[in-house]
């Protein structure tokens, strides 16, 4: 009886901020085994001392935002580990504001793996129904975080006129192929006002699926993005409905700070959107974030946003057209 008193007392004695480091441990030891790594591997990976990885992980030293970035982008944990830091980041500011004794280490203003090349700060996609096309605007703020020259950045165009039935789409866009002339593609790099045309190349043409490079060049010169340096890469495209589907997805395939998506549809239409996330960790769920819808004139836009998105995330907004009861035209990626 004593010792279950003693042990109750002992949990009851835990404050929160203890909970949430000991909470933080255990996720980062949970996916320091999951990915088949020791200690000294991950500070590796991490450029830590092997030493701190032990004494995160024994509750000995409490994590900081530095710490839990690194350990997030190394581990690719799906936003798992980082989720636990804004828990511990919660339980301690709650605890009472900061004095010069307890405030955590500066933390830089950008941390990235060892090997990172391009890395986009900002992605803004914007996807417009108009007279029968889809017309989509990539715009991406480049970092280049590696140590070579980028001298192409490539692109991908997909689309599934009818998702979730292979068969019909393939044979649909057998007989009706996406040809790269009717994409009007067109690609600039730099600042509005000063930007630079760039010159593209196919790298894969299929009837449903390209692949193309955008060249840091034009027939006035060449611009490659140097380490260290930043620019925007802004390319657009149309699709007929005819080849679209009713999805527009966004794959993380580089390291993104932010990623902002708008869709903007017809409001005679009266449009429904939703959208889902797929990770590397989880299976297909909703959005973390809701979708904000606001009326422009005719328009109703559909606008969502999230920080720090995962590596190799994918999210997927889709949408009905409720004023319509026919079958949609169809979008993609």
């Amino acid at each position: 009886m004593w010792h279950d008193r003693a042990e109750r007392d002992r949990v009851m004695s835990v404050s929160p901020v203890e909970r949430a480091v000991e909470a933080f441990a255990t996720e980062l030891g949970r996916w320091r085994i999951d990915r088949g790594m020791t200690k000294k591997q991950l500070a590796s990976r991490m450029g830590f001392d092997p030493s701190y990885i032990s004494h995160i992980e024994g509750r000995r030293h409490r994590p900081t935002e530095d710490f839990a970035r690194r350990a997030e982008a190394v581990l690719n944990a799906g936003g798992a580990i980082w989720r636990r830091f804004q828990e511990y980041e919660e339980a301690r500011q709650a605890r009472g504001p900061a004095t010069l004794l307890t405030r955590e280490p500066a933390v830089p203003a950008q941390w990235l793996p060892p090997g990172t090349g391009l890395v986009v700060e900002l992605e803004e996609a914007q996807l417009t129904y108009v007279g029968g096309d889809y017309q989509v605007i990539v715009r991406r703020a480049l970092y280049n975080a590696g140590n070579e020259p980028v001298t192409r950045y490539l692109i991908r165009v997909a689309v599934d006129r009818y998702p979730g039935q292979p068969q019909r789409s393939n044979d649909h866009h057998r007989a009706h192929p996406l040809a790269l002339e009717e994409l009007s593609l067109v690609a600039y790099c730099g600042d509005p006002g000063a930007a630079e045309p760039m010159v593209w190349r196919a790298k894969q043409d299929r009837d449903a699926f390209k692949e193309i490079w955008l060249l840091f060049e034009n027939t006035d010169g060449r611009f490659p993005l140097y380490p260290g340096e930043r620019t925007t890469v802004e390319y657009r495209y149309r699709v007929p409905e005819l080849k679209w589907g009713t999805w527009f997805e966004r794959a993380v395939r580089l390291p993104t700070r932010r990623l902002v998506v708008q869709m903007r549809f017809p409001a005679f239409l009266d449009p429904q959107v939703w959208g889902v996330e797929t990770s590397m960790a989880a299976e297909e769920a909703p959005l973390r974030t809701p979708i904000v819808r606001e009326l422009e004139s005719e328009q109703a836009v559909f606008t969502w946003r999230t920080e720090d998105p995962s590596l190799n995330a994918r999210f997927q907004l889709q949408w009905r057209f409720r004023a319509v009861t026919s079958a949609p035209p169809v979008p993609a990626r």
